[in-house]
């Protein structure tokens, strides 16, 4: 495996915490940030963070670093602009929640960049650098885009660095990846939205007195920057759609149950369900692959369609 060097823009949770975790792993590496008063406090730690981008960008394609985008996608088409113009062949990958749109905005303002997409599905409903962990991703799924014609190479450097940070890759196509987190991150976001406003929207404060752990497990992503979640459920649209169909489909058969019959067992037994599904998933197989021969893009996309995880490359 390779110690390639990371540059990481954006030192917020995720970036923040992938910068801890690259050099717990004996990487070098080194970031900015858009707020002075961000990096000043990574310095103050001990890392090397500026809020200079163009040169972090020159020393990456100087050092031939992997580059990880960790900002808001709203952010994203100037950040690239900055790639294309400063170091346009740069090794690029990014921790954005969505794929489509981040694909579509490299290919728009740093076509030729060598790009594979990726995304840790790790965090907390805290935010900014001092909320970084170096174990955030420990057996986290790390998804690293596997649609045809990406940059093979650069496929492994992103692959090596979420092992380095001790997640699990789960290799998807773009557009599947947007569907899956549509219906398992971004609607929980929502759905603990409306828990929340449920909660809170009385005229006494009696149900919030007696608030317990059901409701703050069902709130917790609630305490996230609104901000952030808007980036990331917006940027979502078309997948999230669906999901939201989908609830509410099940919501409302929920209702008329309720209504008709008092009944709750068809919500109460397919959410216990799907609920062991999820925790029987917890250890997926791990699989070791090879990046040559026919299509190996495409074997990568069969690995996380079946659920696996890839665990080293074949000798």
């Amino acid at each position: 495996m390779t110690e390639r060097a990371v540059c990481v823009i954006g030192t917020g949770l995720i970036g923040g915490s992938l910068m801890r975790a690259a050099e717990k792993a004996g990487r070098a590496v080194w970031g900015t940030s858009a707020s002075e008063d961000t990096a000043a406090e990574a310095r103050a730690d001990g890392f090397d963070v500026t809020t200079d981008t163009d040169d972090a960008l020159r020393r990456a394609a100087d050092a031939d670093a992997l580059v990880v985008l960790a900002v808001p996608l709203p952010v994203l088409p100037e950040v690239l602009r900055r790639v294309d113009a400063v170091a346009p062949e740069v090794r690029l990958t990014d921790a954005v929640s969505v794929k489509v749109a981040v694909a579509d905005a490299v290919a728009r303002y740093a076509p030729r960049a060598r790009y594979v997409g990726g995304h840790p599905m790790a965090g907390t409903s805290e935010s900014g650098w001092s909320a970084g962990l170096a174990e955030l991703f420990v057996d986290a799924a790390w998804v690293v885009a596997a649609d045809d014609g990406l940059d093979l190479d650069v496929w492994r450097d992103v692959a090596e660095l979420a092992w380095a940070c001790g997640a699990r890759v789960v290799p998807a196509a773009a557009d599947e990846h947007d569907l899956a987190v549509a219906r398992v991150s971004h609607l929980p976001h929502l759905l603990a939205a409306v828990l929340a406003a449920v909660g809170a929207g009385g005229d006494d404060a009696l149900p919030l007195a007696l608030a317990a752990g059901s409701f703050a497990d069902g709130t917790r992503v609630a305490g996230t920057r609104p901000e952030l979640v808007l980036a990331m459920c917006e940027g979502n649209r078309d997948a999230l759609l669906g999901a939201v169909d989908d609830a509410l489909g099940r919501l409302g058969a929920m209702r008329g149950a309720l209504a008709s019959t008092g009944g709750l067992t068809a919500t109460v037994f397919a959410g216990h369900a799907g609920r062991e599904r999820w925790a029987a998933s917890r250890d997926p197989k791990g699989v070791k692959v090879s990046l040559k021969g026919r299509a190996p893009l495409a074997a990568l996309r069969a690995v996380g369609r079946r659920g696996a995880v890839v665990s080293g490359w074949k000798a």
